[in-house]
């Protein structure tokens, strides 16, 4: 990644957020029913390359299910509304009645103090199961506590994310660090871990045994995370950074692992982006949060908005205008690309002229905004 050099003194990377990129048409292009979107992830073949983002706005036994059905991989965030109450119905109704104040940060705060119900857990996985592909995620802090009520209950992927993501997190005095490696050892099922935004990093947790890497930090929509602690690095340049480590791991190990790309990602075109760049799929919070039929009707909030001692990300009031289904696979009737996710994608590399995803990352790219440092 290109350096600067800051005072004399300081060096710093210079990134570019997605919207910085553009892809140019080649010099075919091609019909929109000969590109394939098919996502191949571990044993298992995805209709689109988009995870729904473990995020109790957008999230839900009954959204994933609706998700699953257009192609979408939901995840469910097990250590979230699901996991402490036994029917949050009214919990959903009593958020979508607040106001985005500091008020709501503070209610969402003590939602959240309830504590985890380890019965739920599996309650929850079994209730996914009947609908087929069960998605589930935790904290590095306390996958090692709850992990395994969720993997006896049938859990098939297994989503380990916070802000950040090291291979090995250390919790504190009297705790057991969480030693990546040794923890993917021990189970067969799928683990995806992230976020991550270099090489270094993404390389550390690929050599942990992970499926998949989640890219992104500090740039989801609705989180704070970048100006209250700092950290952020531009989407674009982290992609296209960690794809480079990934076939650098595929070489020295001759293992695959997908790129997974998150954050302010709510159109197609966007999530064509993300794949030339080098990802294999993109994870979607926020886009969805604009369906009629979510809960909260209208109110987003990030993960870490309902943290207990430094909230990162408001309760949000977005608007809504189309189903979740109409976002996913459409028809869309709203000229901003926020709807008929899986048709923008398919004109995208109809345009280019690339035919499936593999091929997609030949594309040429185009800078049209000046980098972010």
């Amino acid at each position: 990644m290109q350096e600067i050099t800051i005072g004399g003194a300081r060096h710093a990377r210079v990134s570019y957020p997605l919207d910085a990129i553009a892809l140019a048409p080649s010099r075919r292009t091609r019909d929109t029913r000969l590109v394939d979107v098919t996502w191949q992830f571990d044993a298992y073949t995805f209709a689109l390359p988009i995870l729904g983002a473990p995020n109790d706005a957008v999230s839900t036994p009954d959204t994933i299910k609706t998700m699953g059905e257009h192609g979408v991989t939901g995840v469910l965030n097990l250590e979230g509304l699901w996991a402490r109450y036994a029917d949050p119905s009214a919990i959903y109704a009593e958020i979508a009645s607040l106001a985005p104040t500091v008020e709501a940060t503070v209610r969402l705060q003590q939602i959240y103090s309830q504590p985890i119900d380890e019965d739920l857990i599996g309650q929850r996985i079994t209730e996914l199961g009947a609908h087929g592909f069960v998605a589930g995620r935790f904290s590095p802090g306390n996958v090692e506590r709850f992990q395994h009520l969720a993997v006896e209950a049938g859990l098939d992927l297994l989503v380990i994310s916070g802000a950040a993501v090291t291979a090995q997190h250390v919790g504190a005095e009297n705790s057991t660090p969480l030693d990546l490696h040794s923890f993917t050892a021990r189970y067969s099922i799928p683990v995806v871990i992230g976020g991550v935004a270099s090489a270094k990093s993404a390389l550390h947790l690929m050599r942990t045994g992970a499926v998949g890497v989640i890219v992104g930090v500090g740039g989801a929509t609705h989180d704070t995370t970048g100006d209250t602690l700092g950290v952020n690095v531009g989407l674009a340049s982290a992609i296209a950074e960690v794809a480079q480590a990934r076939t650098r791991y595929l070489d020295e190990s001759g293992r695959y692992v997908n790129v997974i790309a998150a954050g302010g990602i709510t159109t197609g075109g966007r999530i064509a982006k993300a794949v030339a760049l080098g990802a294999d799929a993109v994870m979607i919070g926020a886009g969805f949060a604009h369906a009629t039929d979510m809960p909260a009707a209208g109110r987003y909030w990030s993960l870490n908005a309902g943290h207990p001692t430094y909230p990162r990300g408001p309760l949000t009031a977005v608007e809504t205008h189309a189903s979740l289904a109409e976002i996913i696979t459409g028809p869309s009737h709203r000229p901003d690309g926020t709807t008929n996710l899986a048709d923008g994608l398919r004109r995208t590399m109809g345009l280019t002229g690339y035919a499936s995803l593999n091929l997609l990352r030949d594309a040429e790219l185009v800078v049209t905004q000046r980098p972010t440092a």
